[in-house]
């Protein structure tokens, strides 16, 4: 598989403060979730791909490009940033066209494309109003129409739904996985919500303390453990004693009863001890680990 990016014992810091310390990793086609609590390095990473900075050792390769040395490179990418950066006074027609020229296409093309692209993400009705009459959710939506009015190869997101409802940001969300997946525009999400991350991104890249802790298909991390939980009504610690005493591994915790690496054997051994004491079943299955949990899991 061809990499769209790939940092090599990539290393910033910031006077003595490291904000990633030797970081490597490959980043293919897709969408990729750039996941972590603020200050993990997400933005500093970004920004050392898109060649806003340079590394203090180690490289950060864009398709082969190096972006802190040669700017060309930046026809190929979008960038959405988290902050406020839209003019007020002026309409989004006219900045996605601006925008669209300065990045390279000429006046009728750019015409065009800025058409194409506020009908994609929802304000072809809106186009001539001032962006600063705009909601939070619209502004939102004109910083993703410009990091796409180029029809960039990969576009780097930071914090895409900052500020947004519960509404507002499942549509960003939704908007984002069509960009992706019926545009077929790479992407690198980066944010530390991780249900966004969740529902939208193929692979992730988790980053804690400026280090790569975590990297790998979203599906890996989310698949049903081996782990049954069990919720009864009553006589749970009759059951503990009665799971026990057919060798299997369980606890109680957190209003559940957990055993360990269940088969069918174990599921027949859970049915029969439920018999045996005569608690009351709510619940009894397996879940689905969330990316929440590698910040819960214990570090080698």
């Amino acid at each position: 598989m061809t990499h769209l990016l790939e940092a090599g014992d990539l290393t910033k810091r910031y006077g003595s403060t490291p904000a990633l310390d030797g970081v490597t990793f490959t980043v293919g086609a897709g969408i990729t979730g750039l996941l972590g609590p603020n200050g993990a390095g997400k933005s500093t990473a970004m920004k050392l791909f898109l060649g806003l900075l340079a590394p203090t050792r180690g490289s950060a390769v864009v398709m082969g490009w190096l972006p802190y040395r040669d700017v060309r490179v930046r026809t190929l990418l979008g960038y959405m940033p988290e902050h406020d950066c839209l003019p007020p006074a002026t309409s989004a027609a006219e900045f996605l066209n601006h925008m669209a020229q300065i990045s390279g296409l000429p006046p009728g093309s750019a015409r065009s494309r800025t058409a194409d692209v506020l009908r994609h993400v929802g304000l072809d009705e809106e186009r001539y109003r001032a962006i600063g009459e705009y909601s939070t959710g619209m502004k939102q939506r004109v910083k993703l129409a410009q990091a796409l009015v180029h029809d960039p190869t990969l576009v780097f997101l930071d914090e895409p739904t900052a500020g947004l409802d519960p509404v507002g940001r499942e549509e960003m969300l939704a908007l984002i996985r069509r960009t992706g997946r019926e545009f077929g525009i790479s992407i690198m999400l980066s944010t530390h919500l991780m249900g966004d991350v969740e529902t939208t991104c193929d692979r992730i890249l988790v980053l804690e303390g400026g280090r790569l802790v975590e990297a790998g298909d979203v599906a890996r991390f989310t698949a049903a453990s081996e782990t049954v939980f069990i919720d009864v009504e009553d006589r749970g610690e009759a059951l503990l004693a009665a799971l026990a005493e057919r060798g299997l591994r369980a606890a109680a915790g957190g209003g559940s009863i957990a055993v360990e690496r269940a088969g069918d054997a174990e599921y027949d051994a859970i049915r029969d001890a439920l018999a045996e004491v005569g608690a009351r079943l709510r619940r009894l299955g397996p879940r689905r680990r969330r990316l929440s949990d590698i910040f819960r899991e214990p570090r080698a």
